[in-house]
């Protein structure tokens, strides 16, 4: 009953946030309390909610520093070169862009922090997809699936957890799957590749003289989509004719491009915003790469740096106590967003792992597993961790069903080891799950709404994953 009631709960939160008919916040907190009543442990709503919010409020505190230090960095123009540079590499080509994007995103997921890496993605790459127009969820699908496959990284959490969980090395785990995670990453460059060619045929390939206009002209370059207004002729195909290339930019947008008429994302490059702070560019290029070479080394635990590096950052850039409070006000609605999912998805965990949803739900699919694809434990592992770091947490699948997994491997020769491989294949997906509070972040900070993120990003991680485990199979890793 209580396997049922955990898919049927699962099933419900992603139909109804995915047709919007609830907020992700909603839902996250209502749909689980409702089942809570259902399976007859009301009672104890409030102990397995604690519980799940006395796990993420570390997670929560980090997110909300780390948001009100890189809004600051934004502010200050830390980010200003980088987006220059990137936009002359990508000649305001769409294709370009999205390539810069899967390539921007897997480079800083080196750091082994999906948050950060979103952040710092987002900040660079958002003001240019809002002044070409480009659609974000190809944005947001983007990032998310590089960082799911660099997700893998010994020190970003997966590899180390089934390291952890089956006692075994985590270099033996990592470094033979080295081959099969360059394929996914391959994937992923080519999905952008793919994504880039549609955005590029739907916008056409723009002037790079026009793109930049606005740094020096008023705010006619980028108008309201709403009310039958047109875009401008600025926006053209690259060999200067007006002709259907610039029509398809108004006419053309699809469902998932952004057309709100609110540019607040290109303050990122006004090179006039009273914000910025050009004397104070190294020391703030210095404190960021003193953070994240902190986070990668562990000097602290991150939530504390996040809150040291804020408080510095303020200081230094707004001394001036009326500034900081402007600076804060500024970043508040991001913080209260991706706080507020991230205490609500403690209530879903909460409640799932406390009423033993989980675990049900792990052994059913463990038993359901036929007793002559026991020598191929290996796949079945791969194929298994796709939907199941999907739907529950890295903890909840590493240290409670990967044992299982590799248990029933052990009974038909398949190693250890290759089943601690096979586990980390569906972390392209995983990246995406609503249980992730990182995705919050990305969505948030894109101005993308979660069920438009989901529907459109699924499927192409899903893909990379199978791209993962079909490697490791071909290269005789699994």
């Amino acid at each position: 009953m209580l396997t049922i009631l955990g898919f049927v709960m699962i099933a419900t939160f992603l139909v109804l946030i995915m047709m919007k008919k609830m907020s992700p916040i909603a839902a996250l907190v209502l749909i689980p309390a409702l089942f809570c009543v259902f399976v007859g442990k009301g009672a104890h709503l409030g102990e397995y909610v604690l519980e799940g919010v006395g796990n993420l409020a570390p997670t929560a505190a980090m997110l909300m520093f780390a948001i009100v230090y890189f809004g600051v960095m934004i502010d200050v123009g830390l980010f200003d070169p980088i987006v220059r540079g990137i936009l002359r590499f990508c000649k305001a080509d769409p294709m370009r862009v999205v390539v810069g994007t899967a390539v921007l995103a897997a480079i800083v997921s080196l750091d082994g922090d999906g948050s950060t890496t979103f952040m710092i993605t987002v900040s660079a790459m958002y003001p240019l997809y809002k002044r070409l127009k480009m659609s974000l969820v190809v944005m947001t699908g983007v990032a998310a699936t590089a960082n799911g496959v660099m997700n893998t990284l010994p020190w970003g959490g997966p590899t180390a957890r089934a390291a952890t969980a089956l006692k075994v090395d985590a270099a033996d785990i990592f470094v033979p799957m080295i081959p099969a995670l360059a394929m996914g990453l391959v994937a992923v460059f080519l999905l952008s590749y793919a994504l880039g060619l549609r955005e590029r045929k739907r916008l056409g390939v723009l002037s790079l003289d026009e793109v930049l206009e606005k740094e020096t002209a008023d705010e006619t370059v980028l108008v309201g989509a709403g009310g039958g207004e047109e875009r401008t002729s600025l926006i053209k195909k690259a060999t200067g004719g007006s002709g259907p290339g610039a029509g398809a930019v108004g006419a053309g947008a699809g469902a998932d491009a952004s057309n709100d008429p609110d540019d607040d994302g290109f303050q990122a490059l006004d090179p006039h915003r009273a914000t910025l702070r050009p004397k104070l560019y190294w020391f703030n290029a210095g404190l960021t790469v003193l953070l994240l070479t902190a986070m990668i080394m562990e000097w602290l635990p991150i939530p504390v740096l996040f809150l040291l590096g804020a408080a510095l950052a303020l200081t230094v850039n707004f001394p001036h106590m009326p500034d900081q409070k402007a600076r804060i006000a500024a970043h508040a609605e991001n913080v209260l967003n991706v706080t507020g999912m991230v205490f609500a998805a403690a209530v879903f965990t909460g409640v799932l792992t406390g009423t033993g949803m989980v675990e049900h739900m792990a052994d059913w699919l463990v038993g359901a597993i036929p007793e002559g694809m026991g020598p191929h434990m290996g796949l079945v592992t791969g194929l298994l961790s796709i939907p199941l770091t999907y739907f529950m947490s890295n903890d909840g699948f590493y240290f409670g069903v990967l044992p299982v997994l590799a248990e029933a491997g052990q009974a038909h020769g398949v190693s250890t080891l290759e089943i601690a491989r096979a586990s980390i294949a569906g972390q392209a997906l995983h990246m995406s799950s609503p249980l992730v509070p990182a995705v919050y972040v990305l969505v948030g900070m894109a101005k993308v709404e979660f069920g438009d993120h989901t529907r459109f990003t699924v499927k192409w991680a899903v893909l990379t994953s199978l791209v993962v485990l079909g490697a490791g199979i071909l290269f005789g890793i699994i």
